[in-house]
C-alpha cells in the first residue's frame, strides 16, 4: 500500500496513466487516463471517454503508469510496451480518433469501419504502395494488396487475403478496396479487369441486403480467385458462392429491407416495362414491406439500378436474359401477394387461393396456367410405387410451400448469375501452355452472428467462421511453433486458445452434429424434436455443447470460439432438406418459360429419372425417389474444398472491426470492440509475432536470394554448407547480437530483417545493375562514335564534291546571264526605237479614223434629230387636231343641249344648263388627257427600265434553263389541248411589245 502511495506521489501532471474502474463486466479492462491535477497525495484524472476521476490514497492500486508507446499509439502493434488487451484498445481508438482506420500487427492488418468516406483510396494512393513492403509505408490495405501481388510474382506461390469480422465490420468495401488495387497495378486496364470490376454490383444487388448492423450486408459468401499470367496481368477470375440467405426473400426483421435488386427494380426501370411486368411501387409488395423499411439512407436505389444493367451489359448479360430475370423478380413479388382462405373438405383442413390479378399475373410470368399454380399451391401429391395421392393443404402449409417455391426461384437464380459472370471472367487454363499461372483469393465471407433468435442459417455461418478461426489458429499458432520445435530453435512455448474441440463436435469427428442432422432429414418421419433428442443424447457430455434447460425446451446451445450462441431448433430439418415438392417441379416442368426451366434444369431432371423402375416389384409405399443432397452437406463440401484451396495459398489476414452497433463515424464502443479483439485471438497474436519468426527460408533459397550481398559466394547447387553460408551472410548483414536463428533446414528472421535484407539486396542488384549499365552504355557509345565518325567522314567528302559542283554550276550561269543581259540591252535598244516610229504611224492612223468616225455619227446625230423633230412635231399636231375637233363637238353638244333647254324653262336657266353641261365635258376631256400623258409617261419610263434590265442581262452570265423558260415561256400551262386557243401566258404581251420595239429600232437603224 505504501508503495502504491509513493507511485502517487511521483505522478505529475500530463501523465498518462492506465485506470481500472474494477467495474467487474466481462469485457470491461483499464482504460487510459491523464493526470490534470495532484494535490496532497489525491490526484484528478480524466479518461479517454472524457470522464473525471478522483484517486485517493487507499484505491492507488486502481491506477499504474502507462509504457509511452502506448500514449500516442504505434502502427504496429508488436512494438507496444503495454502488451495487454487495454493497450491494443486504446492503440486503435487514438488512430480511430484521428481518422487513422489501419493497423499492423506484424503482417496481419486490423481495419476498424469508419463509417464514412475517408480521402485514402485515390489513385495517388495506389502508386504509393505500389511495390512497397509492409512497414515501409503506414498501414493501409492497400499495403496488403501490393504484398499479395509481389509475393506471388517473387515467390510464384500462389496467395489469399482472408478477410473476417462482424456483419457491418467492412469485409465487403475491404474485398472491393482490394479487387481496385489488383486491376490498378496489373497494368494492362484490360477488358477482362472492367468484367471482374462489374461483377461486384451485380453480386451485390442479388445478395446484399440492408440489415440492422450494416445498411449493405452480405447475405452470402464468396470466394474470388483472381488469375495471373506470367507478366503479372489479369487474365480471368473464377467466384465460389456459399449459403444464400434465402430466407430474406419471404420475410426480414424490422428495420431490414429484402435484397437490393428488388427496390432498385421498382426504382430504376422504365415505366412502359413495370406496367408489361405489373410492378409498382414497393409498399405494395408483402414480401419487401415484411421490414417495415423499404428506403435505405445513403444508397440510390435509381442510380444503383442503372448501374447494375450497365455492369450487366459488360458481363455479357443479353437484353433476353435482362428480361426473363425482371420476369422471376416480378413473379416473386407477384407470389407474396396471394392470399390464402381456409376451408374444410372431409373434415380436412384445406385452403384455397383467392383469385386476384398477382394470381394470373404471376403465372402469366413464369408462363404457366393460373390453374395449375393453384392446385400446386394447395395440394400434395405423394408418388408411391404403382399410384399418386393428393391431399389438401392447410393456409400455413399452403403459405409455406409458396415461400419454399419462391425461394427455390431466388436461390436457383442467384446460382444460374453467379455461374453468367463465371462464364465471363472465366478463361480456363490452356492445355498446351507449359506456365503455371498463379492466383490470389479474395475471401469475404459472412461474420459470425448471434441473434436474439438463431436458426439452421446462422449454425453454418458459425461453422464456416469455426473453420476460418481454426485456420488462422494452424496458421499462425500451431505450424509456427511446431515448424521451431522441429527446426530445434530457441524457444517458449505461447498459450492459445484453440477451437479444435468444438469444430470436432460440429462436423469433424462421427455422429458429429452435421451429420445428425443429415440422417434425421433423411428419415420420412424425423422431426425437429426427434433430432434434438439425439444431439442432446451424443453430446450432453461435450463441455462445448449446452443442451436445453428442460426436455420441453426447443434450443441447443454451442460454445464457439466467439461466445454461446443458442440455436432455436424449430425448422432445421425442413430447411436442411432444401428440396421442392414434387408439384412444384412438374409446374415448372409444364411451363412454356426455357429460362425457369434451364434454372430448375437439374431438379425437372431429378424429377423426370428419379423413380426407379426395377425388375423385381418394389413393397408398396416405398418411395424410391432420389433425394438431393442436404444444405449442410452441400456447404460442408463447398467448405472443405475451401479450406484445401486456402491451405495450399501464402495467406494475409484482414481483422475488420466494428467499432458501434448504430453505424454512425466516430464513435467507439470498448466493449464491443474488445469482444472482437478477445475472440479474434489478437493478444495471442501480438505475443506470437512480437517472439516469432515470422520470415523464414531455407538455407539454399537464402543463398540464392541473398548471395549478391557477399562478393565471391557461389550458388546455392555449389555449396557444401549451405548453413554456414547462411549464418556467414547473417552474421555480417544483420550483426551476431540480432535476434535471427538457424535451425535445421531454414533459417528464422523477424519482419524488420526481411526489410533490411531486402533493401540492401535491392541497392547491392541496384549497384550491379549499374555497373552493367555504365559497361553497356560506354560500349555501346564507342561504337556508336566509331560509326558516327566514319559516317561524318564520308559526309565530309560528299558535301564537299557537292560544294565544287554547286560552285562551278553558279559560276557557269553567272556568265551565261552576263552573256543574256549584254544581248537583252542591244536587243532593247533596237526595240525602243521600233517601238518609238510604230507608236507614231498608230497615233496618225487613230487620228485619222477617229475623225471619220466622228463625222460619220456627227451627220447620223444629225438626221436622227430630224426625224425626232418632225415625229414628235406631227404627234403634236394630231394630238391638237383631236383636241379641236372635241371642243368644237362639245361647242356642238352645248348649242344643241341649250336649244332643247329652251323648249323647256327659260332662256337664262337653260343657257346656264346648257353651259354647266359644257364645263363638265370640257373637265372630262381635260381629265382624260392628263390621264393619257400619265400613261404615255408610264409607258415611256417602263420602256426605259426594260432597256436598263436588257443591258443588265448583257452583262449577266448566260443561265441556260432560265433562256429557255423566258423563250417558251409563252407556251402556258403544258395541261392545255393541242389545236385549241387558249389565254395568253403573264408576260407574253411584254414580251410582243419589247420584240416590236426592238423593231422598230432596227428598222430606224436601217433607215439611218
Amino acid at each position: 500500500m505504501f508503495t502504491e502511495y509513493l507511485k502517487l506521489l511521483l505522478l505529475a501532471t500530463g501523465d498518462y496513466v492506465w485506470l481500472d474502474l474494477k467495474t467487474g463486466r466481462e469485457f470491461d479492462v483499464p482504460v487510459g487516463a491523464v493526470v490534470k491535477l495532484c494535490d496532497s497525495g489525491q490526484i484528478q484524472v480524466l479518461d479517454d471517454e472524457g470522464q473525471e476521476h478522483w484517486i485517493f490514497p487507499q484505491n492507488a492500486t486502481n491506477i499504474k503508469p502507462m509504457h509511452p508507446t502506448s500514449v500516442h499509439g504505434v502502427e504496429d502493434m508488436i512494438r507496444l510496451g503495454d502488451l495487454n488487451e487495454a493497450g491494443i484498445l486504446r492503440n486503435l481508438l487514438i488512430r480511430y480518433n484521428e481518422h487513422v482506420i489501419y493497423t499492423y500487427t506484424g503482417s496481419i492488418l486490423v481495419a476498424v469501419n469508419p463509417y464514412q468516406l475517408l480521402p485514402i483510396y485515390t489513385p495517388d494512393q495506389i502508386r504509393l504502395y505500389t511495390n512497397r513492403k509492409i512497414g515501409e509505408m503506414p498501414p493501409h490495405i492497400f499495403a496488403i494488396a501490393d504484398n499479395c501481388y509481389f509475393n506471388m510474382q517473387r515467390n510464384n506461390k500462389d496467395q489469399c487475403c482472408i478477410i473476417s469480422g462482424e456483419s457491418g465490420a467492412g469485409k465487403t468495401e475491404s474485398t472491393k478496396l482490394i479487387l481496385q488495387f489488383l486491376a490498378a497495378i496489373s497494368g494492362q486496364h484490360s477488358w477482362i479487369e472492367q468484367q471482374v470490376l462489374e461483377a461486384t454490383p451485380i453480386l451485390e444487388a442479388f445478395g446484399n441486403a440492408k440489415t440492422i448492423r450494416n445498411d449493405n450486408s452480405s447475405r452470402f459468401g464468396k470466394y474470388i480467385d483472381i488469375h495471373f499470367n506470367k507478366r503479372g496481368a489479369i487474365e480471368g477470375a473464377k467466384i465460389e458462392q456459399y449459403l444464400l440467405e434465402k430466407s430474406r426473400v419471404c420475410r426480414q426483421a424490422l428495420d431490414e429491407r429484402n435484397y437490393h435488386i428488388f427496390y432498385c427494380m421498382l426504382k430504376g426501370m422504365a415505366p412502359e416495362m413495370k406496367a408489361k411486368l405489373g410492378l409498382g411501387l414497393a409498399r405494395d409488395y408483402a414480401y419487401l414491406t415484411t421490414g417495415n423499411c423499404t428506403e435505405c439512407d445513403g444508397r440510390d436505389d435509381l442510380a444503383d439500378y442503372s448501374s447494375i444493367l450497365s455492369a450487366m451489359k459488360v458481363l455479357m448479360f443479353s437484353e433476353t436474359e435482362n428480361l426473363e430475370i425482371s420476369k422471376l423478380l416480378a413473379a416473386i413479388l407477384h407470389m407474396g401477394n396471394l392470399r390464402f382462405e381456409a376451408r374444410t373438405y372431409d373434415n380436412l383442413d384445406a385452403c384455397v387461393v383467392v383469385r386476384s390479378p398477382d394470381l394470373v399475373t404471376a403465372a402469366s410470368l413464369m408462363e404457366v396456367e393460373p390453374k395449375d399454380v393453384m392446385v400446386c399451391l394447395t395440394t400434395r401429391t405423394l408418388i408411391t410405387r404403382g399410384e399418386s395421392v393428393t391431399t389438401p393443404l392447410s393456409v400455413e402449409q399452403g403459405l409455406d410451400v409458396r415461400d419454399a417455391f419462391v425461394k427455390g426461384i431466388y436461390g436457383r437464380l442467384f446460382v444460374w448469375i453467379v455461374d453468367k459472370i463465371n462464364a465471363a471472367i472465366y478463361r480456363p487454363p490452356s492445355c498446351e501452355s507449359s506456365v503455371i499461372r498463379r492466383s490470389i483469393g479474395l475471401l469475404d465471407i459472412f461474420g459470425f452472428e448471434n441473434f436474439v433468435v438463431n436458426s439452421f442459417e446462422q449454425l453454418c455461418i458459425n461453422f464456416a467462421n469455426e473453420n476460418l478461426q481454426q485456420f488462422f489458429v494452424r496458421h499462425v499458432f500451431k505450424l509456427e511453433q511446431e515448424e521451431y520445435n522441429l527446426e530445434d530453435i530457441n524457444w517458449q512455448h505461447i498459450e492459445f486458445t484453440d477451437n479444435q474441440d468444438a469444430l470436432d463436435m460440429i462436423a469433424n469427428k462421427p455422429m458429429n452434429i452435421i451429420s445428425l442432422i443429415d440422417e434425421e432429414s433423411k428419415f420420412p418421419k424425423g422431426t425437429d424434436a426427434t433430432m434434438l433428442y439425439k444431439l442432446n443424447s451424443q453430446h450432453k457430455l461435450n463441455h462445448n455443447y449446452i443442451p436445453p434447460k428442460n426436455s420441453y425446451g426447443t434450443q441447443f446451445g454451442i460454445q464457439h470460439f466467439a461466445g454461446v450462441v443458442h440455436y432455436e431448433s424449430r425448422g432445421f430439418l425442413e430447411k436442411n432438406r432444401d428440396s421442392l415438392h414434387t408439384d412444384i417441379i412438374q409446374l415448372v416442368h409444364s411451363s412454356k418459360n426455357k429460362f425457369i426451366k434451364q434454372i430448375f434444369q437439374a431438379d425437372v431432371a431429378m424429377f423426370l429419372c428419379g423413380y426407379q423402375q426395377p425388375s423385381t416389384p418394389t413393397p408398396k409405399g416405398v418411395e424410391t425417389r432420389k433425394r438431393s443432397p442436404t444444405l449442410s452437406s452441400q456447404f460442408k463440401r463447398s467448405l472443405e474444398m475451401l479450406m484445401r484451396t486456402l491451405s495450399v495459398c501464402q495467406p494475409f489476414f484482414v481483422r475488420c472491426i466494428k467499432p458501434n452497433k448504430s453505424k454512425k463515424p466516430m464513435l467507439f464502443d470498448r466493449e464491443l470492440c474488445i469482444r472482437q479483439l478477445r475472440y479474434s485471438g489478437m493478444m495471442e497474436t501480438i505475443r506470437i509475432r512480437r517472439a516469432g519468426y515470422p520470415i523464414r527460408y531455407t538455407f539454399g533459397e537464402f543463398v540464392d536470394r541473398y548471395r549478391v550481398l557477399m562478393p565471391g559466394i557461389k550458388p546455392a547447387h555449389l555449396q557444401e554448407d549451405l548453413k554456414g553460408t547462411c549464418q556467414q551472410i547473417v552474421s555480417v548483414r544483420l550483426g551476431k547480437q540480432e535476434d535471427w536463428q538457424i535451425g535445421k533446414t531454414k533459417i528464422f528472421l523477424k519482419d524488420h530483417h526481411d526489410m533490411q535484407l531486402e533493401i540492401e539486396r535491392d541497392k547491392a542488384i541496384t549497384d550491379k545493375v549499374i555497373l552493367i549499365q555504365k559497361s553497356v552504355r560506354g560500349l555501346k557509345a564507342r561504337t556508336n562514335f566509331i560509326r558516327l565518325r566514319s559516317a561524318v567522314v564520308f559526309i565530309q567528302k560528299v558535301w564537299r564534291g557537292y560544294m565544287s559542283r554547286k560552285n562551278y554550276h553558279i559560276m557557269k550561269s553567272g556568265f551565261i546571264r552576263l552573256q543574256a543581259v549584254c544581248r537583252s540591252r542591244k536587243y532593247y535598244r533596237s526595240y525602243r526605237i521600233t517601238r518609238r516610229r510604230i507608236t507614231l504611224i498608230q497615233a496618225r492612223c487613230r487620228g485619222f479614223l477617229i475623225r471619220l468616225a466622228f463625222w460619220r455619227r456627227l451627220r447620223a446625230v444629225l438626221t436622227i434629230q430630224a426625224y425626232t423633230r418632225g415625229m414628235i412635231a406631227r404627234r403634236l399636231c394630231q394630238r391638237l387636231r383631236a383636241e379641236r375637233q372635241r371642243r368644237l363637238e362639245a361647242e356642238r353638244q352645248h348649242l344643241a343641249e341649250e336649244e332643247q333647254l329652251r323648249n323647256q324653262m327659260t332662256v337664262r336657266r337653260a343657257k346656264a344648263e346648257a353651259e354647266r353641261k359644257h364645263q363638265e365635258r370640257l373637265f372630262q376631256l381635260v381629265q382624260q388627257q392628263e390621264e393619257q400623258e400619265r400613261e404615255e409617261k408610264e409607258e415611256a419610263r417602263r420602256k426605259k427600265e426594260l432597256l436598263e434590265q436588257m443591258e443588265r442581262e448583257k452583262e449577266q452570265p448566260v443561265d441556260h434553263s432560265d433562256m429557255v423558260d423566258r423563250m417558251f415561256g409563252f407556251l402556258g400551262d403544258s395541261g392545255s389541248l393541242p389545236n385549241q386557243d387558249g389565254q395568253a401566258p403573264a408576260g407574253f404581251e411584254v414580251k410582243m411589245r419589247n420584240e416590236s420595239w426592238k423593231t422598230v429600232k432596227n428598222k430606224d437603224k436601217y433607215f439611218f
